[in-house]
């Protein structure tokens, strides 16, 4: 079906994007898998070209965009190769909404600037050891100390945490009330560059590979008051605040990285023969690759519904919930029937099916878990 989100500045910009990574990305993409992480540079890279100040107000080095339809074209075009852009999604989709809608002028004047520019980048730690999504249970503290908090505690999961020269801390500033266990959480833009900041170990990931995910420790470190990021004790809050639009990311995503599955598949069967003939000569697979592809066209269009309402500022909790819980399902069963059609060589790396089908697995637990979204859904419908 012929899809109206995109306009021709959309298209032009996906060209950009398809040139970049067959010329920057495709050729060294094994060695990022295998070293863990894009080599710093090229961050740089991106910088230049643009990608990380799409939505960054002109006065700060940006291109003062609105939109959100310019990274769902990123997702795209790299689900399209069968690459990532390491920590680039968490740089650009996580932390830059709490920089433009928390930061004071100040904050924005110092740190928007190297954002766009791939020189400061950025990741951040909510996530403790035994805690996962219960965001109100963590133990990191930063205890005020003149015109500095002292950081004390331990993250994990940090996407980006190993690169990261920024990276936004939740830790608790006052003690949760009986009342309101969310209470007293704040948000501090720490340094990665302070003394008794320490990354931990490389956690070492079924998929996802070249992005780096690191666990994060803080022994006594002092931030300065200037960067706290809004106000003290109402962190939560903030959270909750950016959490549509980073499920809506996921749920692009994992849309695109289905409809790459399709295509991977589509062009394996076309070449494979069995028996004397093609793979794609047999009822099974047309039926197989029928099935993926009217579940992509499903996902495609409410990603795209999604999209546009959130562009309007209408995009609710519930809504994006919806989006991330069908496409990351849509999402595990395609690219799980796509890899079967290649046979025994859909489990080898070098196949991109076989890292889209490692890849594929977290979309379900990270940004929500399927169980959590699937509570916020029953809620809003009243159940």
């Amino acid at each position: 079906m012929r899809r109206t989100v995109f306009n021709e500045d959309h298209e032009a910009f996906r060209d950009t994007i398809r040139d970049f990574i067959e010329a920057e990305v495709a050729p060294v993409y094994e060695e990022w898998e295998d070293a863990g992480h894009p080599p710093r540079d090229f961050y740089l890279k991106l910088g230049e070209l643009g990608v990380f100040g799409i939505q960054v107000p002109e006065e700060y080095g940006g291109a003062g965009e609105t939109s959100f339809k310019y990274q769902a074209v990123v997702s795209e075009e790299c689900a399209r190769a069968g690459v990532g852009f390491g920590g680039y999604g968490v740089h650009v989709n996580l932390v830059l909404p709490y920089l433009l809608k928390y930061g004071s002028q100040e904050q924005k004047k110092r740190w928007l600037p190297p954002f766009t520019s791939g020189e400061m980048m950025t990741a951040i730690a909510m996530t403790e050891p035994g805690t996962g999504s219960d965001l109100a249970g963590m133990q990191t503290t930063a205890r005020l100390d003149g015109d500095h908090y002292v950081l004390n505690g331990a993250k994990t999961f940090i996407t980006g945490g190993v690169l990261a020269d920024r990276v936004l801390v939740v830790a608790r500033t006052s003690p949760a009330t009986p009342e309101n266990r969310r209470a007293g959480l704040s948000i501090l833009a720490v340094d990665t560059r302070s003394d008794g900041y320490a990354v931990g170990r490389k956690l070492e990931k079924i998929g996802l590979r070249s992005s780096d995910t690191a666990e994060l420790s803080f022994t006594d470190v002092r931030v300065p008051v200037e960067d706290l990021l809004g106000e003290e004790g109402r962190g939560f809050e903030y959270l909750t605040h950016n959490l549509a639009e980073e499920r809506l990311g996921i749920a692009t995503s994992s849309y695109a990285s289905a409809a790459a599955a399709v295509e991977f598949a589509r062009k394996y069967v076309q070449e494979r023969t069995v028996f004397g003939k093609t793979v794609s000569s047999f009822q099974n697979t047309k039926f197989v690759l029928a099935e993926c592809a009217t579940e992509v066209e499903a996902a495609r269009s409410l990603v795209d519904r999604c999209v546009e309402a959130l562009d309007a500022g209408e995009l609710t909790p519930a809504d994006a919930a919806v989006c991330k819980l069908f496409c990351t399902e849509v999402q595990a069963r395609v690219v799980d029937k796509c890899l079967q059609l290649h046979g025994g060589y859909g489990y080898i790396l070098e196949y991109p099916i076989a890292r889209l089908y490692a890849d594929a697995r977290v979309t379900r637990i990270y940004g929500g878990t399927s169980e959590v979204l699937k509570t916020i859904i029953a809620k809003d419908i009243q159940v």
